[in-house]
């Protein structure tokens, strides 16, 4: 009988990923896109609310990655300048696809309070709340809410102001709460 041969693969840190990359290593490149393809292919989607363009955004992103690696400053981690470049690839290319609509600014004292969903929420059902928000709604609220940026960021991202994005957010939560509530 022949013998098994079992290899392992050599876990390779951010700044090893970092310089292979910057080496334009294939092998550090393919390992660097498949440490992140999933998690910013879910972002993508989230934004764009489309397979088909999310799957654009991630080929798109790391290529723009790949080519700019120079660029990283070490200001943050390489998963967090990644995630700036398929946010920025995502609204780019929705805005290509669609305008985006965003309900007038009503007022800019809306409160930032956080939701209570309970914890009996389905996280699936969530998630096609989500989606079926509006462009404008969905956007802001995955910006804010998932992703962690501030107002300031998504006005400045998405060219609106900070009361347009305050605005969005709060009528986005609303807006999830009602779907919600007539689910359970």
């Amino acid at each position: 009988m022949g013998a098994l041969k079992i290899t392992f693969k050599k876990q390779m840190s951010e700044a090893d990923l970092l310089e292979g990359c910057l080496n334009s290593d294939r092998m550090a490149q393919k390992r660097l896109f498949d440490q992140y393809k999933d998690a910013m292919f879910t972002l993508a989607y989230r934004i764009t609310n489309d397979f088909n363009v999310a799957e654009d955004v991630l080929q798109e992103g790391f290529l723009s990655v790949f080519k700019n690696i120079a660029q990283f400053r070490k200001d943050s981690t390489l998963g967090a300048w990644i995630k700036t470049i398929i946010v920025r690839r995502a609204l780019r290319l929705k805005k290509k696809n669609q305008k985006y609509q965003f309900s007038e600014e009503l007022s800019d004292n809306y409160d930032d309070k956080m939701i209570d969903w309970g914890t009996s929420l389905d996280t699936e059902y969530l998630e096609t709340a989500i989606q079926s928000l509006s462009t404008g709604y969905r956007t802001v609220f995955i910006l804010i809410e998932i992703e962690g940026y501030s107002h300031r960021e998504v006005a400045e991202m998405l060219g609106i102001s900070e009361g347009t994005s305050k605005s969005q957010l709060y009528h986005s939560k609303k807006k999830l709460r009602s779907i919600l509530k007539n689910q359970f």
